[in-house]
């Protein structure tokens, strides 16, 4: 008995005209991937990792050499003069929040240029919640400006707006979060970058770059952003390390976000690595071959899922800029029943049935499927979405091409074809 026959013959069918399809983008993938690979590959061989590097540190973490040495590959890789890659990050919105509040002083403005941003960062920005520790406590004001219709940043407005308000930090936010918009391409980041530097060239721009990570060949530091920060538990980390964060650009920035990292006077200096090193050099060193393969398996996603009936974004032959599909459901139980296969077919608790529940620092019931070894990875596969309209599905991840595969046909199966 092979796989083929696991699944509904006319599921099969569809999937093989599918596969043909999208045969010659997968290929485009396969040299991006090479592009990637060659650039980390090069990081490492020019900043001389050994095999000593790979041993880590405990207690305060002085003279962690593999600890500078992976900063300086991380830097080197994304396009900036130093880095911070650290345990003690301890998800994205954390990087993300130390970031932002390393950079500004009472009295200073942050502005989001691409919408109101997603909503666990709400709460960290002080634009939700009880505030305590935000920006907003400290005298810091904290703003956006939304998109045009169409999802695209309004540069005229964004320049008139800049020009007048002068903020300190200009955030972009690469990815939709649950948003239904199109993720930001780095061209698109760089349009915004020229719009802000035409009337500020002052300003400190500063790009969320999670989910974003090798889906592109460059980066938001390649096209002038000055600082961007995301997760060692998506694409950065291979899908092999367990916790950590990363935030990398300027040198003078990443001192300044240091020092909120630790505290003044000690900064990056000190911060023990433990039994981590080896896991997250060789994550960093898989991530592009780890992210060509989720994106290999979101393309598939949104070609099945569209020959299906559903509403995709991005269309399976459109420029990606992450590792997110989004597939709109249009009706609450198409949705969950789509999300608890998600969770069926995974490899880590296949036999739990998620259910929707209210979750901290977000507004409505959620509901996620993560079958996953680290908790919460994205880069593995997994999928969530808030229980309102359109009943969007965020489809993330996937370690290999041939299990994002194999899952996406076993839900399709359980939701579009079940007896």
């Amino acid at each position: 008995m092979g796989y083929r026959d696991n699944f509904d013959s006319k599921l099969m069918t569809i999937v093989d005209q599918v596969d043909k399809k999208i045969q010659p983008k997968l290929a485009e993938l396969d040299e991006q991937i090479l592009e990637n690979q060659d650039k980390v590959l090069r990081a490492f061989q020019e900043n001389h990792v050994s095999e000593s590097h790979l041993n880590g540190s405990n207690g305060y973490g002085h003279s962690d050499e593999g600890r500078d040495v992976l900063e300086q590959v991380y830097a080197q890789a994304f396009g900036g003069e130093d880095a911070l890659v650290r345990p003690q990050l301890i998800s994205g919105t954390h990087a993300i929040g130390v970031a932002l509040l390393g950079l500004v002083r009472p009295g200073d403005e942050i502005l989001y240029i691409t919408g109101e941003p997603y909503d666990t960062l709400q709460e960290v920005l002080g634009m939700a919640g009880n505030k305590i520790g935000s920006p907003v406590e400290y005298g810091i004001k904290v703003g956006y400006l939304d998109l045009l219709e169409s999802g695209e940043a309004d540069l005229e407005t964004i320049k008139q707006e800049v020009a007048t308000r002068k903020p300190k930090v200009i955030a972009i936010q690469r990815s939709r979060g649950y948003a239904t918009r199109e993720s930001f391409t780095i061209a698109k980041i760089e349009e915004m970058i020229t719009a802000v530097r035409s009337v500020f060239p002052e300003a400190w721009i500063f790009v969320d770059n999670a989910y974003g990570e090798f889906s592109e060949t460059r980066e938001p530091l390649n096209v002038g952003a000055d600082l961007i920060a995301g997760s060692l538990y998506k694409n950065a980390g291979g899908g092999i390390v367990p916790t950590g964060g990363y935030i990398v650009g300027k040198k003078d920035l990443v001192e300044m976000v240091s020092y909120r990292f630790t505290v003044p006077g000690l900064g990056g200096d000190e911060g023990a690595t433990g039994s981590l090193l080896s896991q997250m050099f060789q994550g960093f060193f898989m991530a592009p071959q780890v992210t060509g393969e989720a994106i290999k398996g979101a393309v598939f996603e949104a070609a099945l899922l569209e020959e299906l009936g559903c509403e995709v974004m991005p269309k399976w032959n459109d420029d990606r800029t992450d590792i997110v599909q989004t597939v709109n459901f249009g009706e609450k139980e198409a949705m969950i029943k789509f999300i608890e296969s998600i969770q069926h077919n995974s490899p880590v608790d296949s036999f739990v049935t998620p259910i929707p529940e209210v979750m901290a620092g977000y507004e409505d019931e959620v509901i996620m499927a993560s079958g996953t070894f680290v908790q919460g990875s994205t880069i593995e596969f997994s999928a969530d979405g808030p229980i309102r309209p359109p009943f969007a599905a965020y489809i993330q991840g996937g370690l290999t091409y041939a299990h994002i595969k194999l899952a996406i046909m076993g839900a399709a199966q359980s939701t579009f074809f079940a007896d």
